[in-house]
């Protein structure tokens, strides 16, 4: 069908979305493609709310998650935003379909005490390879990036004169993220090994691989989930992981949310304040372990 091509275009060059996001657009848009020509449904013009909410049901008649469901419909907003705006249709006909509704999912994390075991106590060895694969976990619990901020960072993006990271984030937003103390040791350390290793190297990645190649995705990925395994029984040992780690970990301890919401570069509080939920699980449960009251109370409950 017409316009794919030039909403497509809208997404990587005006709302500068990452391919990884268009990549997951393409898909929703393609399988609402094949249930329109199951339809004989051949003009965007022909598509109702109707069209839309039959889409809705075959999916979660197929088992799709309700999270997923809901993502595949907001992709339709937006698409049909566009024609909207291209003076292709008249209105939006996905924006008041009623979506299910998300059960509540806690971020998981890492304990406190078990990334100061990882980080303080197991052995990732003293080569150029032990070097990088610590500073990726450090960095991950220091600053809360997310893993394409850190498979993209620059040498240039560090600013060892004021102690800070200047992170490109989603839609290139750029925030202002410290380095603290313990991990600027650990990078100082680390680009002394690489520079001595690939001197003559041209890309300007921080992080690279023992061949001399910017590090990857899954490369990534494979060295927090093989080093989270040791310490944790966490059902996902992923980068991002970690991210809701940092976040919970400053939580528990008093900062300010609107603060993290910076450093995690989210662009609205209320994705930050999911996290809110975990440091509330720990103060129930440790207040019905001190208040005096508390046990005593629950067997009239």
């Amino acid at each position: 069908m017409q316009y794919l091509e030039s909403f497509y275009n809208y997404l990587t060059y005006e709302r500068r979305n990452s391919a990884h996001t268009i990549t997951a657009y393409k898909k929703d848009i393609d399988q609402f493609c094949s249930f329109l020509e199951s339809e004989g449904v051949d003009l965007w013009v022909n598509v109702t709310s109707k069209t839309v909410r039959s889409w809705m049901v075959s999916l979660v008649d197929n088992g799709i998650s309700a999270r997923t469901v809901t993502r595949k419909i907001s992709t339709l907003k937006v698409f049909f935003r566009f024609l909207m705006v291209q003076g292709v249709v008249d209105s939006n006909v996905a924006e008041h379909v009623i979506t299910p509704k998300i059960p509540k999912r806690l971020p998981v994390f890492v304990k406190e005490g078990e990334m100061n075991l990882l980080l303080d106590v197991v052995d990732f060895g003293s080569d150029f390879k032990g070097l990088r694969d610590k500073l990726i976990i450090e960095m991950f619990y220091h600053t809360g990036m997310r893993l394409s901020e850190l498979v993209n960072l620059k040498d240039e993006d560090i600013d060892f004169g004021n102690d800070v990271f200047r992170i490109l984030g989603k839609r290139n937003k750029e925030r202002i993220v410290p380095i603290i103390k313990e991990l600027k040791v650990s990078l100082v350390r680390y680009i002394e090994e690489r520079n001595k290793m690939f001197p003559d190297r041209v890309n300007s990645n921080l992080y690279i691989t023992e061949k001399g190649l910017p590090v990857y995705h899954k490369l990534v990925y494979r060295v927090v989930n093989g080093y989270l395994s040791r310490v944790s029984t966490v059902s996902k040992k992923s980068p991002h992981v970690i991210r809701h780690s940092f976040a919970t970990a400053l939580l528990n301890r008093g900062a300010d949310l609107n603060a993290i919401k910076e450093l995690l570069g989210h662009a609205n509080l209320a994705a930050t304040e999911v996290y809110t939920h975990n440091t509330f699980e720990k103060l129930n449960s440790i207040y019905k372990q001190a208040h005096p009251r508390a046990e005593k109370m629950e067997d009239y409950i």
